[in-house]
């Protein structure tokens, strides 16, 4: 493929690093455009980009431009991704995309690749209104790993396509549904492993020595490997941190609830959602903002 222009939109807690990560590492005669609703991310942006350059350099190779709106990005990209928070921003991005006809065509057909995680119902809408307008071809393509994983390029992604174009998780929503699955084992992992560390510091066991014994146990999972809520046992986790986020509460919420109304929606049984939600509306309610391991925190003061 000759040079190509790629766009993304949403420069938010996890956009924001993954766009700066695809900057370094495309081919430095690639153009990136960017766009987000908050122009100090976009600053932010341009001035690490900035930074990134080879001060003996004559000028710049890492080429970027800042785009006024989404049309504007998608116009020129060849491949566009986006990073959005919510269903309804999804959706509302896409349709000003297209609020003005039909995009210009380019040398090469369109990829929209689309690294929210929303409901598969909204996902495939877009895709659908996509398909329609002949734009180009629509990706649904979740990832999993958290700002950690945005931040050192480590993501994995699920990808929901039509065959021809990449056969990973299945059809076009395939991808959203894979990151929705994940993302309900993490919420209940998640305050499974706050309990468990709570229970112990009741009993007067060694935290860290536990945590050990764990990550090589039956009981290994993210929160306890990754992401441990217990303060002091990891140095570099949230939770030592003041739980300052990695993701937050919020969005584990979120995610839950998009899990729930598609389980709802497909007659599937989540015994365990009801209960999980009651436990994020509360920490949610007093913890807002702050990384998903502060149910351990929450929990400590409810005794």
């Amino acid at each position: 493929m000759a040079d190509i222009t790629w766009g993304f939109i949403g420069l938010g807690n996890i956009g924001y690093p993954m766009a700066i990560n695809l900057r370094k590492k495309m081919p430095k005669s690639y153009k990136l455009i960017i766009h987000d609703v908050n122009p100090s991310a976009m600053n932010r942006f341009a001035e690490q980009v900035h930074a990134m350059r080879d001060r003996n350099a004559a000028d710049n190779p890492y080429s970027f431009d800042i785009a006024d709106n989404a049309r504007q990005v998608a116009e020129k990209s060849t491949v566009l991704i986006t990073c959005l928070p919510s269903p309804r921003i999804v959706q509302d991005v896409y349709n000003s995309i297209l609020d003005h006809g039909t995009l210009p065509q380019l040398a090469d057909e369109r990829l929209f690749i689309d690294c929210s995680t929303i409901d598969p119902v909204s996902s495939r809408e877009v895709g659908d209104m996509l398909d329609k307008t002949n734009c180009g071809h629509f990706v649904d393509a979740p990832m999993s790993g958290g700002v950690v994983g945005a931040c050192a390029g480590t993501l994995s992604f699920m990808f929901g396509s039509p065959e021809n174009l990449k056969e990973l998780m299945g059809d076009q929503g395939a991808g959203v549904c894979s990151k929705l699955a994940n993302n309900y084992i993490l919420s209940i992992n998640n305050i499974a492993a706050a309990e468990a560390l709570n229970m112990a510091r009741q009993w007067g066991l060694d935290l860290r020595a536990l945590s050990d014994l764990i990550k090589s146990s039956t009981g290994r999972c993210w929160p306890i490997d990754v992401n441990n809520p217990a303060p002091g046992v990891d140095e570099s986790a949230p939770a030592s941190n003041g739980y300052a986020p990695g993701g937050t509460v919020n969005i584990i919420k979120k995610d839950l609830e998009l899990a729930m109304a598609g389980a709802k929606a497909s007659g599937a049984l989540l015994p365990l959602a009801e209960k999980a939600h009651e436990v994020y509306r509360a920490v949610e309610e007093a913890y807002s903002g702050k990384d998903l391991s502060v149910v351990y925190q929450w929990l400590q003061n409810q005794a």
